[in-house]
């Protein structure tokens, strides 16, 4: 059964022209910044953090957050900074961090301090989830995407170790080089705020992720690929000592409620505004430059499959539930399907998105904590994978 269900929420800024970005051809990277303006910005801003807010207090278990760079798809290019603010400003549940891109930060040490700060100003509500990053965020930033996994897996260790090991102490890494590593403010979960790693279907992440013991967040994976993950997640839990259970399983899943199927549906197709498509468009070379992914993800069956539903239509995707739209009544039908398959510990429901209004934004919420929640985890799942 859904342990958790927690609600997230990109913070898009929708007011670019979608004229000029089709006139160019794409919406992330190189879209020029005089598309930006502050003052709407501002007001996108405050919109967000009231629905994080009055989803914590409506009967979510917690909000989910999560950063990009160089895309309007995103405005928390500074996770830590919004999650610092919903540290102080909500004052019961989870504070899921998916999380800080730790290959493009040349200071780890700045992420382990700043996620110790919100863990203690929240009272120890804080999760922390370490990411990647996509590849135009190392083409921004000019990180060699080779290194991209490597600079990942150091920063972890050095992350972790600030925080579990006395200092002060000295760290010389590949990548890495501190002559004291000494943070003053530490966590006030012990020995650290619980970790979760999201991903789509790269074998690497997921192994890792199952060897630390980490809970493993499918984000929005099809159906026919998401046991696979699971299925490569516990065979590797069982060579790394351990029995996996559902606890080391999550899955987001794109959704949008209202009144009426119609208003629902007519509402959900806010999730593909960015030029017809959930996370815009780019060229190949931006997103996954050479070296930034394995040979393995790059040929594996489970990757074609969701390379493939990344360009399907939004009419294709609320069909396949990759979004899920409706009264509460046809949610909860459609989410139990999919529960039935991902059974996860920890559903996260992205459940607004794009140039949706405040009140639509508002009332999603509501039916979403009122009566889609309680019923979801009430629901005994059919069968597992």
């Amino acid at each position: 059964m859904v342990k958790e269900v927690l609600f997230f929420n990109e913070m898009a800024y929708s007011a670019y022209s979608q004229e000029f970005a089709a006139q160019l051809g794409y919406t992330s990277l190189m879209l020029p910044n005089e598309q930006f303006d502050a003052a709407t910005a501002s007001r996108l801003y405050g919109m967000y953090l009231d629905e994080f807010q009055y989803a914590s207090e409506e009967g979510f278990d917690g909000v989910v957050i999560n950063e990009h760079h160089n895309n309007p798809l995103n405005m928390m290019p500074g996770i830590n900074l919004i999650g610092a603010i919903l540290a102080r400003n909500t004052k019961k549940g989870r504070i899921v961090l998916l999380g800080n891109i730790l290959p493009i930060h040349e200071n780890p040490l700045r992420v382990a301090e700043e996620v110790a700060m919100m863990d203690t100003i929240s009272g120890g509500r804080v999760v922390c989830g370490f990411v990647r990053g996509v590849g135009t965020e190392s083409v921004a930033v000019n990180i060699n995407p080779t290194h991209n996994r490597e600079r990942y897996y150091e920063a972890h260790d050095l992350i972790v170790k600030a925080w579990t090991t006395p200092g002060p102490f000295r760290w010389e890494g590949k990548h890495f080089q501190y002559r004291v590593v000494n943070p003053w403010v530490l966590p006030i979960q012990k020995p650290h705020p619980p970790i979760w790693v999201p991903g789509i279907t790269s074998p690497e992440t997921i192994i890792w992720a199952a060897q630390h013991g980490y809970p493993y967040i499918a984000q929005n994976t099809s159906m026919e690929v998401t046991p696979d993950i699971w299925a490569l997640y516990q065979k590797t839990a069982v060579e790394s000592g351990y029995k996996a259970t559902k606890d080391n399983f999550g899955y987001l899943q794109r959704i949008c409620v209202a009144d009426s199927d119609e208003r629902a549906y007519e509402e959900g197709r806010n999730f593909y505004w960015q030029l017809g498509r959930t996370f815009g468009r780019a060229p190949r070379e931006w997103t996954s430059p050479p070296g930034y992914a394995s040979q393995a993800a790059a040929i594996s069956p489970a990757g074609a499959t969701e390379a493939r539903l990344a360009s399907i239509s939004y009419e294709e995707a609320e069909a396949m539930d990759q979004i899920i739209t409706g009264s509460p009544e046809t949610v909860i039908r459609k989410l139990k399907k999919v529960v039935d398959v991902a059974d996860p510990a920890e559903l996260i429901l992205w459940a607004r998105e794009g140039p949706m209004s405040r009140e639509a934004g508002m009332r999603s919420i509501e039916l979403l904590a009122k009566e889609v929640i309680p019923a979801i985890k009430e629901y005994v799942p059919q069968m597992n994978c």
